[in-house]
């Protein structure tokens, strides 16, 4: 459960929430140069698969992996459409806004899982009980200000860099709603996604079925690398869009690669383990900040009064959600019997799926 964490466990949740915060600044920062997210995509899935392939090598030579059915497989499929439609929403939706919108609307997850959890029977509420209400008013905290930042910008509180590329700078309002939309079906594909990892249904649990998360990882990914190139050949014409150029691009394709897989996998696997994914998820607004200092400071965005207005919002929807599913989670385990907690007490509200 969510306890105290030791301030090694802090630090590396920190740093994690630094370098997402930089991918995403810089895939923007790419993005503006030229580089299509499509193939931005395509190629970070491909090369991670050459990071997952060289773990998987290392990890299983001396381990047997599980047998490889057709329903596990049919399962990794439905996993890589899913991802790759999460992955290609979010990238182009920070194309058309900006990587604080991108981190704003991600901290929607828990309340669409909340609500998918309810819909699929994984869920049930007592509304006479405080952690059911926290979550029900969490959720519609979560959503209000999602439509506030989305919606309203208001009066500009910095003044965006000069030495910054036109494009960086202004952000026509409708599309900043383009890509606040787009970034809210990423948010809740991404808590489709979460559902389905954890449990399709009570018998279906790929990672009881397939207990090898390393392996379930590159297999995802082999999926996602396809499909996305399938995307990215019939949305890019350009042969020259294909070409890597040695600057920002291919750091970009790098860092994405190397960091999902290396990094914050890893860290949120073993967090996970240790704490919880409740313990992760106390950890995301401040992805806000970071997202929002990075934005101003080296792409020359512009903060508005409705960005932080609707962040702090949605942070304390977030923070009730959260506090909702802890106090479930917690009373399971001390009386062994809970009358509204979940048909599965394990799925979490927001622990961000490996970029297969």
């Amino acid at each position: 459960m969510v306890g105290g964490g030791g301030s090694g466990v802090v630090m590396v949740l920190v740093l994690t929430e630094f370098l997402e915060q930089g991918l995403s600044t810089m895939s923007k920062v790419a993005m503006s140069r030229g580089m299509s997210n499509f193939v931005f995509v395509a190629y970070s899935n491909a090369l991670a698969i050459f990071f997952l392939f060289s773990a998987s090598l290392f990890f299983y030579r001396k381990r047997r992996l599980p047998a490889l059915t057709l329903s596990i497989a049919f399962r990794i499929f439905l996993m890589g459409l899913i991802a790759t439609c999460l992955q290609l929403l979010m990238y182009v939706g920070i194309g058309y806004s900006s990587p604080t919108l991108a981190s704003v609307m991600t901290d929607l997850a828990p309340a669409f899982t909340f609500i998918l959890a309810l819909i699929s029977r994984m869920e049930k509420i007592d509304l006479r009980v405080q952690s059911s209400m926290a979550k029900i008013v969490g959720t519609i905290v979560c959503i209000t200000g999602a439509l506030i930042v989305t919606l309203y910008r208001g009066l500009p509180l910095t003044n965006g860099s000069p030495s910054m590329p036109q494009g960086l700078l202004l952000q026509p309002h409708s599309s900043w709603i383009i890509g606040g939309f787009l970034l809210g079906c990423a948010a809740f594909l991404l808590s489709v996604l979460l559902i389905v990892q954890v449990c399709q249904s009570k018998r279906t649990w790929i990672l009881r079925d397939y207990p090898a998360e390393l392996m379930l990882t590159l297999l995802t990914c082999v999926v996602v690398t396809i499909q996305s190139t399938i995307v990215a050949l019939i949305m890019e014409k350009d042969v020259n869009a294909w070409m890597l150029k040695p600057d920002v691009e291919l750091m970009t394709i790098v860092y994405s690669a190397f960091f999902v897989v290396a990094i914050r996998s890893v860290t949120h696997a073993w967090v996970c383990k240790t704490k919880g994914p409740v313990y992760i998820s106390m950890f995301k607004p401040l992805g806000m900040i970071i997202a929002s200092a990075m934005g101003v400071s080296l792409l020359g965005d512009t903060l508005y009064l409705g960005s932080v207005i609707g962040g702090v919002i949605i942070a304390i929807g977030f923070y009730a959600v959260i506090w909702g599913k802890a106090e479930e989670e917690k009373a399971v385990q001390e009386s062994g019997s809970f009358s509204f907690k979940s048909s599965s007490p394990k799925v979490p509200l927001l622990n961000k799926p490996v970029e297969a």
